[in-house]
């Protein structure tokens, strides 16, 4: 695709008509790295860290340590790539479903994104390497996974959705490969970040199909169609309110009741008012709304790590 004069470009989005161009050209750029979730990643590696993990430590011993800011830096620098070669991979669909959103091949070239993607995510494996070959390891198979799912998993059926829930599974769990502490919650908490990404990525394929499905993608609402995608969907769901539930059970039998509380009212019953909205979704707009919802309850279940220190 063309790259059109950055100064040819109207204003985009809430600027409207005659913003400054600049500050619209910055807000793409910011989009192009989607801050505000690499925002959440900070926030979850912080919690974990210090809520489930190092509960007893001083908060500043504990998130100020080198190591750990090494190991922030190396996962937010390797999402940050995935999030620029997944639109460089994406423009033409991206085009469709997210016109007000298109950066790259708009403003910034696309071999410009291709080498920050390199020196973003190189740098990334590199910083985690050091720390550890493990570490090293699973950053180098996640830069991988990133570039496969932009490039092809992501328009494969489920495998697109899995690979997505796998990384976001595999965030929450970086601080315990690090400190090996043998915490059992910590992998609950990312079984729970796996099944509901898994939700929302399915959720965010119904919302697609119609770029998707002009670019020769396999998405599962393509294959299947939708009303057996919002089963895949339940089922995925449906899991996730269990897993909720029985720590509910356990966390309640242990008399941990601000936790408790904490789930049911924030978790388990958002996700009984997601459920019953997946059931009656049946326009574009809707699954928007129910990506939201994910978005929501991600949010609390991570905050809830601020509460579960001591909880193994």
């Amino acid at each position: 695709m063309p790259v059109a004069p950055f100064s040819a470009l109207p204003p985009v989005g809430p600027l409207g008509p005659g913003g400054p161009v600049g500050a619209a050209r910055g807000r793409l750029l910011a989009a192009l790295v989607r801050w505000p979730n690499l925002l959440i990643m900070l926030l979850s590696l912080a919690l974990v860290r210090a809520g489930l993990l190092l509960p007893d430590r001083p908060l500043g011993a504990s998130l100020l340590a080198p190591g750990f800011g090494l190991l922030v830096l190396s996962a937010l620098l390797v999402a940050a790539a995935g999030y620029i070669i997944n639109d460089y991979y994406d423009v033409k669909i991206d085009a469709i479903n997210r016109p007000d959103r298109l950066v790259v091949g708009r403003v910034v070239r696309r071999r410009t994104a291709m080498l920050a993607h390199l020196v973003l995510s190189g740098t990334g494996v590199a910083l985690a390497a050091f720390l550890s070959p493990l570490l090293g390891g699973v950053t180098l198979g996640a830069a991988a996974l990133l570039w496969g799912y932009s490039a092809r998993f992501k328009r494969v059926a489920l495998v697109g959705n899995a690979s997505i829930a796998a990384l976001t599974a595999a965030l929450v769990l970086l601080p315990e490969l690090q400190l090996q502490t043998g915490n059992a919650a910590v992998w609950r908490y990312a079984l729970a970040a796996f099944l509901l990404t898994m939700v929302r990525e399915i959720v965010k394929d119904v919302e697609d199909m119609r770029g998707d499905a002009q670019h020769d993608c396999h998405t599962l609402p393509l294959v299947v169609g939708v009303a057996r995608t919002k089963w895949v969907a339940g089922f995925f769901l449906g899991c996730l309110g269990l897993l909720t539930a029985g720590a509910v059970d356990w966390l309640a039998r242990h008399q941990q009741w601000l936790l408790a509380a904490w789930l049911v009212a924030l978790v388990l019953l958002p996700l009984a008012a997601l459920a019953h909205r997946l059931v009656r979704a049946d326009r574009r707009h809707h699954f928007r709304q129910l990506s939201t919802w994910c978005k929501g309850i991600m949010l609390a279940g991570v905050l809830s790590m601020a509460l579960a220190g001591g909880v193994g």
